[in-house]
């Protein structure tokens, strides 16, 4: 709160300095004109007519969508008037101009004056670095700026000028960056990565070429229009600036409107297509009340981005009270029904929000409302899809995905079960009361169930007389059993509906889960086995009296285990495969592959290995494992062999992204400078690439890794990934080079090598296993290799053996097993290796 205040002090502190600025200069040029000859008034208004339309066209110079720092360029009036005014009229006039033209835009007096007021500071700087190197002397009088002709000594005024002039884009840019730092609730940290270093240098380009031009036709006329009378030609130059500043904010306008066009389009498609994702208002496992902040919640994001990319904001945000002075917004109606506004603010000091924007937020939180009540009736339809009219309780499908969901979520450790749970004898009991009394049973039953169990448990029906319960957040097999007791106990007091009191018999199924599932269904058959026994063993021994449990012997996969064992310990081995130039026949790189073998299952296929850690949730934590490992080893090759920079890792394309492994990556890269680490994202994982996974793919390239598309042709692969993907390295699956006799598949790798040459990146083609192979590729121009043929992938020591003994020679002399190896052995190392 303290920290709030200080800065709104400051604001307003900084605001009354400029203002009383603006004031003096506007007064003192003001004052020199009354005094002075009649003949300086229309220099004067068309001066302030030249400066406000100068200052209309205003340039942001940073990337991103809001628009603060932006710079004007009214300073370049300044030569123009020089021959006809003295220096401090010129200065006191674009204060002047700049404070209307914003006085007019705003209607906020305040920033009126403090935009004159930082205008005339940055016109004054540039009026004393004039005269500084031209050696003027009287810098504070009231006398003209010296002409190129008039100048005493030191640097010429045409040069002088367009210098002054870029001084004061200098001036004024680094006070708004400091406003910005000392103002601003959150800082805006204004940084060279921020700001736009190709749009500043065209700004002074322009300063530098306008002013320059000015002061030149200023002094000897225009070309043509030549007049010995300097009012004139003054009057002239402003009016052809004047000019040539209306056109720049034509152009400015058009960039502006096009922007908005195509930020209301993907806007209006983004919000559209969000519609169509409707979820259940409230669901077996969610709260109405979570399930409609979270279903609004996407629409809600999606809006203020749009907002955002449309019409260019410092902030937008979606809130209870209306827009205040200098905001604008629109009305949303989101899931709970209350009208909130969609609010966007830009910084005072920015072009004022108009009449198109106040448009466009409108027809974007229209959107979004659409979006709202076409999500609502879609999920109002999937609620009843997914609920049992009867009880209300969720269906079987809703069941299956709350399951599903439960288990996928939860941690690894974090026990579930599930119960299955039957009502003997309903069919006699409808058949002697009717259905409409079996079905207030189930409705009382359902009931029941619902109250009995804690509120993270679901409850389904999911067939006439069935039931099913989820337990979650357990930690132990004799906890389910307890609660299951329980719910027996609850459920199996008399009932009574209309004049009949019953008292239910369940037959109930357990199935307990310690650890997350790869197949979820198992665990729901499982316990529906177990409720079948009770029912049969009741059938061969009569009526029973009550409720009976019987638990499954279900339990979590061993190999869930012993992967979840084998990470959590980083147990992993890995096993090296050279990568070689067909050029120089030597290794370059090296690619490392997972092993593990289990003392009780044997080895575990890589493939087999990676999907059970995803499925656990534990991919991010052995890819980690495996860099390092990898980089590790990689030093130690490099120690023996210099020729070897780089080593290829395996990893799923979402994983390189900053919260989840990205970062490490960039700290283990700086461990290691000497050394490429390669990430090869495997094309299945690229089929969606975001604009998000290409920046950061760009981001580690520029940082000196190497981004690799694997496994390219397996499969349905596509030229859209190699359009889309950003990568330094192609790498062909082996299914492309199994028949090089066929003139189509050389023709196929011919033209992607010439694709990769054209694009810059290099092809490595794997799965090269003889030599035969090797020299069809040479002679197709294919310059990089993987495969059997230069070596098996082989133990951290074999490899280190391997580069001492031969160095980085691609093919060994006198191993020649890799080409040789019997078909069923080959089968079989294949086999061993990830895909």
């Amino acid at each position: 709160m303290g920290d709030n205040s200080g800065r709104v002090g400051v604001r307003r502190f900084g605001f009354a300095v400029f203002a009383a600025i603006a004031v003096v200069l506007m007064a003192n040029s003001l004052a020199q004109l009354i005094i002075g000859p009649a003949v300086r008034w229309p220099i004067a208004l068309v001066g302030v007519l030249c400066v406000a339309t100068l200052e209309l066209a205003c340039v942001s110079l940073v990337r991103k969508p809001r628009r603060t720092p932006a710079i004007s360029l009214p300073v370049i009036a300044l030569p123009a008037l020089s021959p006809a005014v003295p220096q401090w009229i010129a200065v006191g006039v674009i204060a002047l101009g700049v404070f209307l033209i914003m006085l007019v835009r705003t209607q906020r007096t305040g920033v009126a004056l403090y935009g004159g007021g930082l205008a005339g500071v940055g016109a004054a700087a540039s009026v004393i670095i004039f005269n500084a190197l031209t050696s003027t002397s009287g810098l504070l009088t009231a006398t003209a700026v010296p002409t190129a002709a008039e100048t005493p000594s030191g640097v010429p005024g045409l040069v002088a000028g367009p210098i002054a002039c870029v001084g004061y884009i200098v001036v004024v840019l680094a006070l708004e960056v400091l406003r910005l730092r000392l103002t601003k609730a959150t800082p805006i940290r204004v940084t060279l990565r921020s700001l736009w270093p190709l749009r500043i240098a065209v700004v002074a380009a322009a300063c530098v070429v306008l002013s320059f031009f000015a002061a030149l036709w200023s002094d000897h006329g225009l070309p043509f229009v030549y007049s010995r009378n300097d009012a004139l030609n003054t009057i002239i130059v402003l009016l052809v600036l004047t000019v040539l500043a209306g056109g720049a904010k034509l152009v400015i306008r058009n960039t502006v409107m096009q922007g908005r066009l195509n930020g209301l389009i993907h806007g209006a498609s983004a919000l559209s297509e969000l519609a169509k994702y409707a979820r259940p208002v409230g669901t077996a496992s969610t709260p109405k009340a979570v399930a409609v902040c979270e279903s609004t919640r996407d629409i809600t994001d999606t809006l203020c981005e749009t907002v955002a990319d449309a019409i260019g904001v410092e902030t937008v945000d979606v809130q209870t009270a209306p827009p205040r002075r200098g905001e604008i917004g629109a009305e949303v109606v989101l899931g709970d029904d209350v009208v909130r506004y969609i609010v966007a603010h830009r910084d005072p000091m920015d072009l004022g929000f108009n009449a198109d924007d106040r448009k466009a937020i409108s027809a974007l939180a229209h959107t979004a409302n659409l979006a709202v009540k076409s999500r609502r009736n879609i999920g109002g339809l999937t609620e009843r899809a997914n609920t049992d009219p009867l009880t209300g309780l969720p269906n079987y499908g809703a069941f299956q995905e709350a399951l599903t969901n439960i288990n996928e979520h939860r941690d690894y450790s974090e026990a579930l079960a599930v119960l299955f749970l039957d009502l003997d004898d309903f069919k006699k009991l409808n058949d002697r009361y009717g259905h409409q009394t079996g079905d207030g049973i189930l409705s009382e039953l359902g009931r029941r169930l619902s109250q009995v169990v804690r509120p993270h448990d679901v409850v389904a029906r999911v067939g006439g007389d069935e039931f099913v319960i989820i337990l979650t957040h357990l930690s132990s097999l004799p906890e389910a059993k307890r609660i299951a007791e329980r719910i027996m106990e609850f459920s199996g007091e008399p009932l009574t509906v209309g004049a009949t009191t019953f008292s239910p018999v369940l037959s109930v199924g357990l199935a307990y889960s310690a650890h997350r599932e790869t197949d979820i269904n198992q665990l729901v058959q499982d316990a529906d086995r177990s409720m079948l026994e009770i029912k049969k063993a009741r059938r061969r021994n009569g009526v029973a009296k009550a409720s009976s449990l019987s638990i499954s012997s279900h339990r979590s996969s061993q190999l869930n285990d012993v992967v979840a064992r084998a990470i959590d310990e980083d147990r992993l081995e890995l096993a090296f495969q050279p990568i070689v130039s067909l050029v120089t026949g030597q290794i370059w790189a090296f690619e490392a592959l997972m092993r593990y073998t289990d003392a009780e299952l044997g080895p575990i296929s890589p493939s087999t290995f990676v999907e059970k850690a995803k499925g656990l949730g534990r991919l991010d934590k052995l890819t980690r494992q495996v860099a390092v490992k990898a980089m590790a080893a990689a030093a130690e090759f490099r120690l023996i062999e210099p020729q070897v920079f780089c080593m290829a890792i395996n990893v799923e394309a979402g994983q390189i992204l900053p919260r989840r492994v990205g970062s490490f990556f960039e700290d283990l890269a700086e461990r290691y400078p000497g050394i490429s680490l390669c990430l090869e994202l495997n094309e299945r994982s690229v089929a969606k690439v975001s604009t998000e996974l290409r920046e950061q793919a760009e981001h580690l390239r520029d940082i000196g890794m190497m981004i690799a598309l694997d496994d390219y042709g397996s499969r349905d692969s596509s030229v859209d990934a190699l359009v889309r993907v950003p990568m330094d390295i192609l790498k062909i699956d082996r299914s492309l080079v199994d028949d090089l006799g066929d003139i189509r598949q050389r023709e196929v790798l011919t033209a992607l090598q010439g694709f990769g040459d054209k694009l810059e990146y290099s092809m490595v083609v794997e799965g090269v296993e003889n030599d035969a192979m090797a020299r069809h590729l040479h002679a197709i121009g294919i310059r990089n290799a993987q495969g059997f043929h230069y070596g098996v992938p082989r133990s951290f020591a074999r490899t280190i053996a391997r580069l001492e003994e031969f160095g980085a020679l691609a093919v060994l002399p006198a191993v020649r097993d890799t080409a040789t190896t019997p078909t069923g052995t080959l089968r079989a190392i294949r086999a061993a290796t990830p895909v």
